[in-house]
């Protein structure tokens, strides 16, 4: 028996978060775990008049943002440079969607974590124009873009959890336990914009938390209040730092995840924008070639406030874990472009610091405390 609750994320994504209409041509990019929710997705497409196309890989991609290269892996190990850096392809189909919906349902999340790293950041340098252009459309209106998780094994197993209570966590945290989660993130968004409108209104961001003191300056940026339409679950608000004025040190609380990798207690020292100092208690090499990848993965492409406290555990998912309410997370790499931040990167590496033992201030006045905005 088909779980409801497939249908009714299928509703929320194609009607709230892609909004989809009659002629709107989308894609819909997922692995074999995630054929369950593609089904309905592509059902209510058709019941919305729009023209679906489904593609299912059968490993995952290298970059969440490169989902339509499929065989990632395999790519990887037996591809020559010029293999693995063909984006042709990618470009073409860049251009040819108005909406695109990601699933991400990893049978195994650690498939690339034998690739040596200094293979990962080439293909990442390689592929940076297939994200590019995904950001530059979706910041100019021209596409719309979701990304997802479907429950797997795999992904319970990396959140410690049961299969059964895994996906009653995924699908709490999207709210599709409400009579009407689009209504309920609409409510969301409200206090999201409340927060982004304050923040938007100050330049200099002081974070303040065990091991970490770091200020950026965000004036004449723009604060985004994410409820559920490019991500979902949702749950932040973020910006894109002024390049160049971070400057201070951090210490991540969770371990940093990306591409198969987990690299543990991660600390950086950023002066006048560029990370200068970094290190880690476990995968140090790794994290190097990431830095190393090109010029703008040193420098931050986004800082972000998680504020979705339904999300209370770390699961080592980080459409999740960088949504868990008192927290913030900062990314490495490239920015979104629609909050006028400008670093351009093959990378965009999300790491977590937890604020519950923190502190927040905005042009020097505190305006967080304990894991919560006191504005």
């Amino acid at each position: 028996m088909a779980d409801p609750r497939h249908e009714k994320l299928a509703q929320v994504l194609v009607r709230y978060s892609l909004g989809l209409e009659p002629g709107d041509k989308l894609a819909v990019a997922t692995q074999l775990g995630g054929v369950p929710l593609a089904r309905e997705v592509y059902r209510q497409a058709l019941r919305a008049g729009a023209h679906p196309v489904a593609r299912v890989s059968l490993a995952a991609s290298l970059s969440p943002l490169g989902a339509f290269d499929s065989l990632g892996e395999v790519r990887l190990r037996e591809g020559s440079d010029e293999q693995v850096g063909f984006i042709d392809l990618d470009l073409q189909e860049m251009e040819r969607y108005d909406a695109m919906l990601l699933v991400w349902a990893d049978e195994n999340t650690m498939g690339l974590s034998s690739i040596d790293p200094s293979r990962i950041a080439a293909a990442e340098r390689m592929r940076a124009p297939v994200m590019a252009r995904m950001m530059e459309r979706a910041a100019a209106g021209d596409l719309r873009w979701c990304g997802t998780v479907f429950p797997t094994q795999a992904h319970a197993q990396d959140a410690g959890m049961a299969l059964d209570a895994y996906e009653d966590f995924v699908f709490g945290a999207g709210l599709l336990d409400r009579d009407d989660p689009a209504a309920a993130w609409r409510e969301v968004g409200v206090e999201l914009a409340r927060v982004a409108a304050f923040l938007g209104a100050h330049d200099e961001i002081r974070i303040e938390a065990p091991g970490t003191d770091l200020t950026y300056r965000v004036g004449g940026r723009t604060w985004i209040a994410a409820a559920g339409t490019n991500n979902f679950p949702d749950g932040e608000v973020f910006t894109g730092p002024v390049e160049g004025s971070a400057n201070g040190t951090v210490r991540f609380t969770y371990p940093a995840i990306y591409a198969g990798n987990e690299v543990e207690d991660v600390r950086l020292a950023f002066r006048d924008g560029r990370v200068v100092e970094a290190s880690a208690a476990r995968g140090q090499a790794f994290l190097e070639a990431m830095l190393d990848q090109d010029p703008g993965a040193r420098f931050l492409g986004e800082a972000a406030f998680g504020m979705n406290y339904g999300i209370g555990r770390f699961t080592r998912n980080i459409l999740f874990d960088e949504k868990i309410g008192g927290t913030m997370h900062l990314a490495l790499g490239q920015s979104y472009p629609q909050t006028g931040g400008t670093n351009e990167s093959g990378l965009h590496w999300d790491m977590i610091c937890d604020l519950r033992q923190g502190r927040v201030y905005a042009d020097g006045e505190p305006c967080y405390a304990e894991g919560k905005f006191t504005i």
